[in-house]
């Protein structure tokens, strides 16, 4: 049995003062600037309160002046605590720097001696440690193949209690106890009321049809024995009952939604199968409208009351990318059209939802490769876009698992058809920053296909849970990842952040760089001053509630600050939309103007040859009536020249009456 050694670390209070020590606290006014400079100014602002809570007591002293705004902002931090007992401000502080820097003890320069904790490694006959009622199996480190442990980024040991190992960002694997499920990928898992399901899956080219619970509370694996509904069912019971993967399994209502999934003999259209787990009993949800193809390996997202579903693969083996949704209230299917490049076809992708408004799908694969692609659905628009990220993209996978815890998106398996993606990554949805939570070496179960990968609780904390995929073999055990509070609830926003130290602000002499300073921590301390009404309540469970409330509220500003900057984003897009038609419309103004100056143009010739021909049909006239008049004396000059001829001749009737012509008396 192979053994590590990990220090857990002093006892209060020579903790809290290696703590005070490795920060830089001794009471003195150049000790808090030196705080200051290590951590976030409201970071800095409450610790410096919790050690004078810790060392001094409740706060005493008279609020400074206005003109001093950081000494007014550390006084009101320290205020804000109240009574709080000495040796909770102490546990707080610990827990706090814990948070900001896990890695704090091993790089502390302290004469301390550390005590030392064995841990069980690679063992399954050690029983299980008991806490608070609810037994937790001892955590193990994870090995590779050939016995080396596999790299992380935090190693050190953070948990304040030495009879067990809590590790940040760093895959630990439980002892169990029952039957485990047989090895499996393309699976189904949920978690109802503190215990997961396991659902179906593939062994050897075999559909598996089983149902399986983990109780997460004690880490005991049982086998749940279904059956199918009494009441009248159009569907038979081999259909309900029939083995299939690729499916997606989703909570809703307090019990589990089967949704599509390849089988040995496929329906024409998607099935929705509901579980039970009160009764035990499968049964077949009615469903109104034109339901898709039968399909497996899609994504199926739970979007307030409507699951959305997008591609995968249906049973003649053809790959999809349309967009369905169905609406769980009215139990209605819906054909989404949207707009836009949409992803290409794929299967065994990942879906996510962000701020119950925009539909994230990364990954997957097609029959010749793998993708790395992230594209994005606006729900109210319907409209595809793929947006620019940050940090390192994570590299080409499908079959891999994700879970949303806030804002962050966890994602974690998956492969290219060569290896396993040995890293388990995070992605701020809100900025859309990568960035990598653990790795592992080797080919162990997390760097596999068709894994699957829950969010539960340990110790009042979130944590990840993967069990089973397949990676060369098939895998039935169970991981665990702690993720820290830098990873999980850090907001990493575009704006310019505060000033890094206390010390800029002592140059202020205004009342609005005063109010800057505070607006960071003054929600954290109003949560701590809550929940130190009662001075008689147990420090373990306040600081607990304490951490919890602090998180809660962190989430509602992380999401209020979501919704604002997708709102911005969205005028944005909305204006640059509106300045695009109105540059089309400028230019097409332009061209109508072109066009009308050149029929004026056309026009003023025109008149112009009007013009002219009114005044040469005028002078047309003219010439028509002198010509007239010309006629006229030509007519009257031929008749008078005719009567004179006429005259002077006799006339006709004269010469044939035989009379004698007039002789010209002349001489």
């Amino acid at each position: 049995m192979a053994m590590a050694r990990a220090t857990s670390g002093p006892a209060y209070p020579e903790r809290f003062y290696a703590a005070a020590s490795y920060v830089g606290l001794d009471g003195s006014d150049s000790s808090a600037k030196h705080v200051s400079s290590k951590f976030s100014n409201d970071t800095a602002l409450i610790l410096y309160a919790l050690y004078q809570q810790a060392t001094v007591g409740p706060c005493n002293t008279p609020k400074p002046s206005a003109w001093r705004p950081v000494e007014q902002s550390k006084w009101k931090s320290w205020q804000g605590l109240g009574t709080m007992p000495s040796i909770e401000a102490m546990r707080l502080f610990v827990k706090i720097l814990e948070e900001e820097d896990p890695g704090w003890y091993s790089r502390a320069s302290n004469d301390i001696p550390d005590p030392v904790v064995d841990v069980q490694i690679n063992t399954a006959k050690e029983e299980p440690v008991v806490e608070n009622g609810n037994s937790f199996g001892e955590t193990k480190t994870i090995s590779t193949e050939n016995g080396s442990l596999a790299e992380t980024q935090d190693k050190d040991v953070v948990s304040e209690d030495p009879n067990t190992v809590s590790v940040y960002n760093q895959w630990t694997a439980p002892q169990t106890s029952g039957q485990r499920p047989k090895a499996r990928y393309e699976h189904g898992a949920a978690v109802i009321q503190d215990k997961m399901y396991i659902y179906g899956g593939n062994h050897n080219g075999r559909y598996l049809g089983d149902l399986h619970v983990l109780d997460l509370k004690n880490w005991t694996w049982s086998r749940v024995e279904t059956k199918v509904a009494t009441e009248p069912q159009e569907t038979s019971a081999q259909t309900l009952l029939s083995p299939c993967a690729g499916h997606s399994l989703i909570p809703w209502d307090n019990k589990l939604l089967s949704i599509g999934g390849h089988t040995k003999d496929p329906s024409e259209s998607m099935q929705v199968k509901v579980f039970d787990p009160h009764t035990c009993t499968w049964s077949m949800l009615k469903t109104y409208g034109k339901p898709p193809v039968s399909r497996g390996g899609q994504s199926v997202t739970l979007v307030g009351k409507t699951l959305v579903i997008f591609g995968g693969q249906d049973a003649k083996k053809s790959l999809l990318n349309d967009l369905h949704e169905l609406d769980l209230e009215t139990m209605t299917w819906d054909e989404i059209n949207a707009v836009g490049v949409s992803p290409s076809p794929r299967s065994d992708h990942a879906a996510a939802v962000h701020a119950e408004r925009y539909l994230l799908i990364f990954g997957g694969g097609s029959h010749a490769t793998c993708f790395d692609d992230l594209h994005v659905l606006d729900l109210q628009t319907m409209a595809w876009s793929r947006p620019a990220q940050q940090g390192e993209a994570p590299t080409p996978r499908a079959g891999h698992a994700g879970v949303t815890i806030g804002e962050n998106w966890f994602i974690v398996g998956g492969g290219d058809n060569k290896s396993g993606a040995s890293e388990s990554v995070v992605l701020n949805m809100s900025t859309l920053t990568w960035s990598v939570v653990a790795s592992v070496k080797g080919r162990v179960p997390l760097a596999s296909e068709g894994l699957s990968l829950v969010v539960s609780s340990y110790n009042g904390e979130d944590v990840l849970v993967a069990f089973g995929g397949y990676n060369g073999r098939y895998n039935n055990e169970i991981n665990l990842l702690k993720p820290s509070h830098k990873s999980t609830l850090q907001t990493k926003t575009l704006e310019a952040p505060l000033p890094g130290s206390l010390s800029a602000v002592n140059n202020a002499t205004t009342r609005d760089m005063e109010s800057e300073v505070e607006v960071g921590h003054e929600g954290r301390v109003r949560e701590i001053v809550m929940d130190n009404v009662n001075p008689g309540s147990k420090v373990e469970g306040n600081s607990e509630r304490i951490i919890a409330a602090l998180k809660s509220e962190k989430e509602e500003l992380e999401a209020s600050l979501n919704k604002e900057k997708m709102q911005t984003l969205q005028l944005r897009q909305e204006l640059a939309e509106g300045e695009s038609r109105n540059t089309d419309l400028y230019k097409e103004l332009q061209s109508v103007r072109g066009q009308l100056a050149a029929e004026q143009s056309r026009c003023f010739k025109l008149e112009v040859d009007v013009a002219e021909l009114r005044q040469k049909l005028q002078t047309l006239e003219t010439l028509q009536k002198e010509l007239e008049l010309l006629q006229r004396q030509k007519a009257a000059s031929e008749q008078a020249a005719m009567n004179a001829k006429r005259q002077s001749s006799g006339g006709v009737w004269g010469w044939l009456a035989g009379s004698p012509q007039e002789k010209d008396d002349s001489p």
